[in-house]
């Protein structure tokens, strides 16, 4: 494969220098890349797949670059679909619902190279192998794995960061920052995931620059906090999130309320211990709703804003707090784009949790509140947070999963599966014509 002259000969490390082996592969990674060998392309395992076996970690997700185009791909790969608006990817499917992803080597483009300090545009533009790490976010996601000599390939030194325990943005960290400040929550992800140390110039620049990501979109944002928060190692992402200022950036309303350089603070203490109950609980592969783990975040806010737990509220005073709550994430929220749903369920949530706790030394539930709609949902919420706050073990939990909406393939005009039409009238049913 030939390689553009700007970039430096990449680390080979030999089979006999790395950890990793075919029998740590997925069957199915291993079909995909022998299959695109064999047809002349060239292929590799990329990304967090390489990491996570360096490390001797189970990959959550085998991922595949190559030089074939998403087309080519279809042709081959007959059991796949095409996916991606930003870059398109091709999802290649086996039974038992498993999923490898293959995607094409990325091209560095100019505009990321030479262009003016601003947001990258969306491109879908293809180059080499070489082109492709650099691109890559971190120099520990930006190895290659190929299966025909067993070798790693290694173009930005994430080797020695994976021996030496250290996140590093590839290239300028200032500049790959406001390319895509998204990299900043993604640098604080993988340390926090890895317990790695992140690079001082990295560091340094997430510092500087933590409130570009007021111009992401808020899509972008949500779903990169969602990650986060849907993983095991929540406290020691918010710790992370805390001293380098971006927590306050995604829960602006927290500026004036915890203080994490006060190991007394109470309110930091109750925050920390929520996210504690969180990863103990994610660890158990019990998946807490996205509506119900903001409103555990958002307790020590409550509290102080609202004197959440001081009195006994019920009734209208409960329905009038859950109001002014709501309005309040209305007012606080708007760069998460949280759904209005979920945030009428978060402000009720909130508003209701005197309610258990002042029923939870009655030796039973009362009738009345267990006929409530919210009490199922309530009650987990409430044995959250007494783990949180006095240690008491929460049990018995479990969450609705969320429902998945499928898209019908065979569906006919304006999205119903068979519409009506009416041949010999000239504009068929409701306009329709066959």
């Amino acid at each position: 494969m030939t390689q553009s002259p700007d970039y430096p000969e990449p680390l080979i490390v030999p089979r006999a220098d790395h950890p990793i082996s075919r029998q740590h592969f997925d069957r199915e990674a291993l079909k995909v890349l022998y299959r695109l060998r064999d047809a002349g392309y060239s292929a590799a395992l990329v990304g967090g797949g390489v990491r996570d076996l360096f490390l001797g970690k189970t990959p959550k997700d085998f991922d595949i670059s190559t030089n074939a185009r998403p087309g080519q791909l279809r042709k081959l790969f007959r059991n796949s679909r095409t996916i991606g608006r930003r870059f398109r990817l091709v999802q290649v499917f086996f039974p038992g619902n498993k999923i490898i992803e293959v995607s094409t080597f990325r091209c560095r483009s100019e505009y990321d190279i030479n262009g003016k300090d601003e947001v990258l545009a969306a491109n879908n533009t293809y180059g080499s192998l070489a082109d492709d790490a650099f691109r890559r976010d971190l120099t520990i996601n930006a190895l290659f794995y190929e299966i025909e000599n067993f070798t790693i390939i290694d173009y930005v030194g994430g080797v020695s960061d994976l021996k030496n325990r250290i996140v590093r943005i590839v290239g300028d960290p200032d500049r790959r920052i406001t390319r895509d400040p998204v990299r900043m929550l993604r640098a604080i992800r993988h340390a926090s995931r890895t317990g790695f140390t992140i690079d001082k110039a990295t560091w340094e620049a997430i510092n500087r620059h933590r409130e570009s990501l007021l111009i992401c979109p808020v899509s972008r944002i949500r779903d990169e906090l969602f990650k986060d928060l849907h993983g095991t190692s929540c406290v020691a992402w918010a710790r992370l999130a805390m001293d380098c200022g971006i927590f306050f950036f995604l829960f602006p309303f927290y500026k004036q309320i915890i203080n994490p350089a006060d190991k007394e603070d109470e309110k930091t203490r109750l925050l920390i211990s929520l996210f504690k109950v969180i990863d103990r609980l994610h660890s158990q592969d019990k998946q807490i709703p996205d509506h119900l783990l903001l409103a555990l975040i958002l307790i020590p806010w409550a509290e102080n804003s609202f004197s959440l737990m001081q009195d006994k509220i019920t009734g209208k005073a409960a329905f009038a707090m859950s109001r002014e709550i709501k309005s309040q994430l209305e007012n606080n929220m708007q760069h998460l784009n949280i759904k209005r749903a979920d945030k009428e369920l978060i402000a009720g949530l909130l508003a209701n949790l005197s309610l258990f706790s002042s029923q939870k030394n009655k030796g039973k539930w009362p009738r009345w509140l267990t006929k409530k709609s919210y009490f199922r949902e309530g009650l987990q919420f409430y044995k959250i947070y007494q783990e949180a706050h006095s240690g008491t073990p929460a049990i018995n939990l479990q969450f609705a999963s969320s429902q998945v909406r499928t898209k019908n393939k065979k569906r006919g005009r304006a999205g119903y599966k068979n519409v009506a039409f009416a041949p010999n009238t000239k504009g068929g049913v409701f306009g329709f014509k066959k």
